[in-house]
């Protein structure tokens, strides 16, 4: 039986997996050791920095192990002789030979209620698809990605105006909640594993730079689900051409301004004044009011204040 003092091996690297792994260390299963991604240089200065699972782990005086590649440190962790691995948000593929080293196999929390949304950005494209609700998986791993057996999935709405951030931090406690809530459940045997139905497979891919530029030929709707899911990466952007130059701005929040039954009023990207004194763009459908906007090496400010400050900017086209 998996005791209070048993060996467990925590594996992740973002924020999504410091998160659980606190939750984890509060608990009476503390990890015997914490395996994440190498340090590296972040932001225009490149400094060298710590992923947020090690900076919690050294929180919690863990050991910690940066491999570059997990598969070179099998003897590592089979020398540890885990019972149990707990694994989240982790970008690398961990080989079989890793994955049946534990008593109790390797476990994965999975913030999507799998099968949808396999892949490595679940959270934003169940914004960007206006799905209702979403959830975590906590899965028994296998050799293909998000593919395992299923413990236990559970549900959460997603709400109206729910960013990609709060979306993020609700799931990773949930996922905490929940792995500390099957741990001896599942090495007592009373989860029955299920597997996932192929036929409701959908597929999330990494987000680049690229995708966050606003594409005004889209609907409005669109667009708004776009603007939170990429609140944290990559952000949503745009160009206004101005004096012969393209300025970027940053989209922070906006919401669906529907002013005409009819599908174009203006040109795609026009920007106009709209009730309340704010900026509204001409979209694919509908208007698009931009509510807190980020012109580059600026403050965020409010748009009737960037209108202030631009009076220019009205009726220009964004590209």
């Amino acid at each position: 039986m998996l005791k209070i003092n048993s060996k467990i091996i925590f594996i992740g690297t973002p924020d999504f997996g410091a998160i659980i792994l606190e939750k984890i260390c509060e608990s009476k299963y503390k990890p015997i050791l914490v395996i994440t991604s190498p340090d590296k240089p972040v932001g225009r200065k490149q400094i060298i920095t710590p992923p947020p699972v090690k900076v919690m782990a050294e929180k919690y005086k863990i050991p910690v192990s940066q491999p570059e590649r997990i598969m070179n440190y099998e003897l590592g962790i089979r020398n540890l002789k885990p019972d149990l691995i707990i694994v989240a948000a982790y970008n690398q593929i961990i080989p079989k030979e890793i994955l049946e080293i534990p008593k109790y196999g390797c476990l994965n929390i999975h913030p999507s209620l799998l099968p949808k949304w396999r892949g490595p950005s679940p959270i934003q494209y169940a914004i960007l698809s206006g799905d209702e609700k979403t959830g975590v998986t906590i899965i028994l791993m296998d050799e293909k990605t998000d593919h395992g057996l299923i413990l236990v999935q559970k549900s959460v709405k997603i709400e109206e105006k729910e960013t990609a951030k709060n979306l993020h931090d609700k799931l990773a406690n949930l996922g905490a909640d929940l792995i500390l809530e099957i741990i001896l459940k599942w090495q007592q045997g009373s989860i029955k594993p299920k597997t996932q139905n192929d036929t409701e497979v959908t597929f999330s891919k990494i987000l680049v730079k690229d995708d966050g530029r606003i594409n005004w030929g889209k609907s409005a709707e669109e667009i708004e689900r776009e603007i939170r899911a990429f609140d944290v990466w990559p952000g949503s952007f745009t160009f206004w051409e101005k004096n012969s130059q393209s300025l970027r701005i940053k989209i922070l929040k906006a919401r669906v301004f529907n002013k005409t039954k009819h599908s174009l009023t203006y040109p795609i990207g026009k920007t106009v004044v709209v009730p309340q004194n704010e900026i509204g763009v001409q979209c694919g459908k509908d208007f698009l009011v931009l509510e807190k906007l980020q012109l580059e090496g600026k403050k965020e400010i409010s748009s009737e204040d960037f209108i202030r400050g631009f009076s220019d900017f009205i009726g220009t086209i964004l590209k």
